[in-house]
């Protein structure tokens, strides 16, 4: 993938420059400069969408008979440069980059023509129900259960770390549906219409930086139609792998990385070293951000040999090594950012962080982002598979060749 010295590429690249300097709103500006994870603020992430989606640019990777951009590959990556560039929100991932694209792959013809719409548009937001109190890592040994009752499934049991599901109008989730044989052979996956079924409460967890991001939901004879469901019954094991193929790898992250970089230097530029000049001067913290630096283009290299159809996009074993090391280079940047923010990043300023609060931060802006996104990245080697399991699937897939 080469993105220099083509013309027409260098052409693409100022239209979209041009589109993306004036069409975000001042608010949609602003969240994206406070925004703390891998989730940015919701309202304006969606309404960011809603924007994109009129302009045909919401789903890059999507293919164009489905809402989709028809971009090269190379389009594709400028778009996620300049996009990274301005700071703007990452539009939240679930509907996006996970189940509407596992729908295009794996639904049915009226599945695709019912979800993907609301999916594309943002008028609907899709929470994951793949987590279980007991049933994380080892995410077989799941227990939600789903009998089959004529035109239904009734659902009984509980998912945890449900991703803004208070926010959410739909749902994907596995469910146990049988006890035969292994584990992974009686999961099926199912697509919720609504989070508000009847016996369906759904209760937000205040994660560690103070925000509610997480969720628990509860199920108590919930009835849910059959027809959501993707695949056969039982094969929901399946699904969930190829879904999550797109969750562990699928995205453009490198150029963001790079910003987080960019904006980490500049700001050691204004910290005072105790030895003297500033921190950026400092050999010790040069060599641990040049380290990350390295780490950054070698995953960017990777990144973009993935997504130019490089035979390694084939190789099951590249999603989990994309997770692994997309994972530990971001919690690494938010070590050097907090290092950098130093005793500014130490207030706890939520009312500040909220988009058109109109409350001032004590510091920077990079310093009131510094802690919660420190602390929100300690989930990154847990969520989507802990890096441990990562690590063992690509032991796995090396040990048979």
């Amino acid at each position: 993938m080469n993105l220099d010295r083509d013309p027409a590429l260098e052409a693409f690249r100022t239209e979209v420059a041009a589109f993306l300097d004036t069409a975000p709103t001042d608010a949609i500006r602003e969240a994206g400069r406070r925004t703390t994870s891998a989730f940015a603020p919701f309202d304006q992430a969606m309404q960011w969408q809603r924007i994109l989606n009129d302009k045909g640019w919401a789903a890059p990777g999507w293919p164009a008979e489905y809402g989709g951009t028809g971009w090269s590959l190379e389009q594709r990556y400028v778009f996620s440069e300049e996009y990274a560039r301005r700071d703007l929100p990452p539009l939240l991932p679930n509907g996006l980059q996970m189940v509407g694209p596992l729908i295009i792959d794996k639904g049915t013809d009226e599945q695709k023509k019912r979800y993907l719409p609301g999916i594309l548009s943002g008028a609907d937001y899709w929470t994951q129900g793949y987590s279980e109190p007991g049933s994380g890592s080892d995410l077989a040994s799941l227990r939600c259960s789903a009998v089959r009752d004529g035109d239904d499934y009734v659902i009984n049991g509980s998912k945890i770390w449900t991703t803004l599901a208070h926010r959410a109008n739909r749902m994907f989730m596995l469910v146990r549906t049988s006890t035969d044989g292994p584990k992974q052979a009686g999961i099926t996956f199912l697509l919720l219409d609504r989070v508000d079924y009847p016996g369906m409460q759904i209760r937000p967890i205040v994660n560690l930086a103070g925000e509610e991001e997480q969720c628990e939901v509860f199920f108590e004879d919930v009835r849910v139609p059959a027809s959501g469901r993707v695949g056969e019954e039982n094969d929901g094991w399946a699904i969930s792998k190829h879904l999550l193929t797109y969750e562990r790898g699928a995205s453009v992250t490198a150029p963001r990385m790079r910003r987080h970089l960019e904006q980490i230097r500049a700001a050691a530029r204004t910290v005072p070293s105790p030895y003297g000049g500033n921190l950026a001067d400092d050999p010790v913290f040069q060599r641990d951000l040049g380290e990350v630096a390295a780490d950054v283009i070698s995953f960017e290299c990777v990144e973009k040999l993935i997504h130019s159809g490089h035979p390694m996009a084939k190789d099951p074993a590249t999603p989990s090594m994309n997770k692994v090391l997309g994972s530990e280079i971001t919690q690494r940047l938010t070590v050097l950012r907090t290092r950098v923010a130093g005793v500014g990043a130490v207030p706890r300023q939520l009312e500040a962080i909220e988009v058109g609060s109109g409350v001032e931060p004590l510091g920077s802006e990079f310093e009131l982002t510094a802690m919660p996104w420190y602390l929100n990245s300690r989930a990154t080697t847990i969520y989507a598979g802990t890096n441990e399991v990562q690590r063992d699937l690509v032991a796995r897939t090396l040990g048979r060749r």
